[in-house]
């Protein structure tokens, strides 16, 4: 309803009826079944505003509730996205400390056929 309410279409068309009721009423004259200050054009567009504004509270108050059940949405994903990447960091820590861990032997394997070749020589 507040898609419609809100819509270029309906003020042009609520527009374009009030301009015809008006000029409907003016060019009758006295005899006009609303004549000036038009009380019955007044009554109508009170019944709408009363009923219409309602209407749009209810819409806003569910596209609201959509917003916050997608905002909860996006939050969970963020969270074990989060999760995810920490597992990930700490694969790569593990990965990184048993290259170290082997570089470190082949240093002294190094290290140790360096001393051994120095002794011979």
């Amino acid at each position: 309803m507040a898609a419609t309410i809100g819509s270029w279409r309906f003020i042009i068309f609520q527009s374009t009826a009030i301009v015809l009721w008006i000029t409907g009423n003016v060019l009758v004259g006295r005899d006009a079944w609303d004549p000036y200050p038009f009380i019955l054009l007044n009554l109508l567009l009170s019944f709408q505003a009363a009923y219409t504004a309602p209407a749009i509270m209810m819409s806003q108050n569910r596209q609201s509730e959509m917003d916050r059940k997608h905002a909860q949405n996006d939050y969970e994903i963020n969270v074990k996205a989060e999760l995810e990447i920490e597992l990930l960091h700490e694969k790569i820590d593990i990965m990184k400390e048993q290259e170290l861990l082997a570089l470190t032997q082949a240093v002294r394997d190094l290290s140790a056929q360096v001393t051994a070749l120095s002794k011979r020589a």
